[in-house]
């Protein structure tokens, strides 16, 4: 399978993850996790041959979710098996794709047969970890060229800690979705909003050109986010009379959720463009300085 095909089946399988984060939204969001009793099986049908007719309400949403799922499974085996094919670390990464793809289709699984919210924050959190793995091979398999410009190392430091951040930030949201811990998403939110615009900025500023458009894109998904978890808390937190009603209730966290994966994303991309930028080279002014004072200094006479 040549490269190209491959860079196109990590598109695919990424949009496809997305899509799967955000039916799986849709499920949570309108309590319809537990709408199915069973698994592997729907109601006692092979999952394949359930009836269409039947899948409304929450079954809808909910085996839709399954379906989706086995979609993405299966895509995912099949960018393992030409990831395999490549070697290195994308043989590496391709089998750690394919595992966490298996894990995830018995978390989901476990979560109906358990009905164990913990499960459910485990479940959604490798979801979005998930994604930004395939983002990341998504860049190692594209065509962008090798980063020109040097990158200090406390950029690539702060590249890093805001991507953990915002992982750390979603699985704060998973918690608060499952456990109600608004004050840890609300610190989480504070933090991200304090380190992202500054990272993003002076990644911007490097020009790089694959580097500096997902750094604008992070500042533009970052203001959405905004707009999303102000409208996702008063939805939920307050008696404030939102327009749409229960229509707006179930997008705002949706799409809260969605916005999130692509900040991993875009995150994702900072930390790896920058840790493959080549470092510093030492500065010659100040080897240059130091050898000048020692020949101006010379050999100590006796006496002197």
């Amino acid at each position: 399978m040549g490269e190209a095909v491959t860079y196109r089946l990590t598109l695919v399988t990424a949009a496809a993850t997305l899509v799967l984060i955000l039916v799986g939204g849709l499920v949570t969001n309108t309590g319809a996790a537990l709408a199915v009793p069973d698994w592997p099986n729907t109601f006692g049908h092979n999952m394949f041959l359930f009836p269409w007719s039947r899948m409304v309400g929450g079954v809808l949403y909910e085996h839709s979710h399954r379906l989706v799922a086995v979609a993405v499974g299966l895509l995912t085996l099949g960018l393992a098996a030409a990831l395999w094919r490549r070697g290195g670390r994308l043989r590496a990464l391709g089998l750690v794709a394919a595992l966490a793809v298996v894990a995830q289709g018995v978390l989901g699984g476990l979560r109906v047969v358990l009905v164990q919210d913990t499960l459910a924050i485990v479940h959604g959190s490798l979801a979005q970890a998930f994604f930004g793995l395939l983002v990341a091979l998504a860049l190692l398999t594209s065509r962008a060229p090798a980063p020109g410009r040097a990158v200090e190392p406390a950029l690539r430091a702060l590249t890093g800690l805001a991507a953990a951040l915002v992982y750390a930030q979603i699985v704060f949201g998973a918690l608060l979705t499952h456990a109600g811990r608004l004050d840890l998403h609300l610190a989480g939110a504070l933090l991200v909003f304090v380190l992202v615009p500054i990272v993003a900025a002076r990644t911007r500023r490097g020009g790089d050109p694959v580097a500096a458009p997902a750094a604008r894109a992070l500042l533009v998904l970052l203001g959405v986010q905004l707009l999303l978890g102000v409208g996702s808390y008063l939805a939920r937190f307050s008696s404030i009379w939102i327009p749409g009603e229960q229509l707006t209730m179930l997008l705002l966290p949706v799409a809260h959720r969605v916005v999130g994966s692509l900040l991993l994303g875009a995150a994702v991309v900072l930390a790896l463009r920058t840790l493959a930028a080549p470092l510093p080279a030492p500065a010659p002014v100040a080897r240059e300085a130091a050898f000048a004072g020692r020949l101006t200094a010379g050999p100590r006479l006796e006496g002197s």
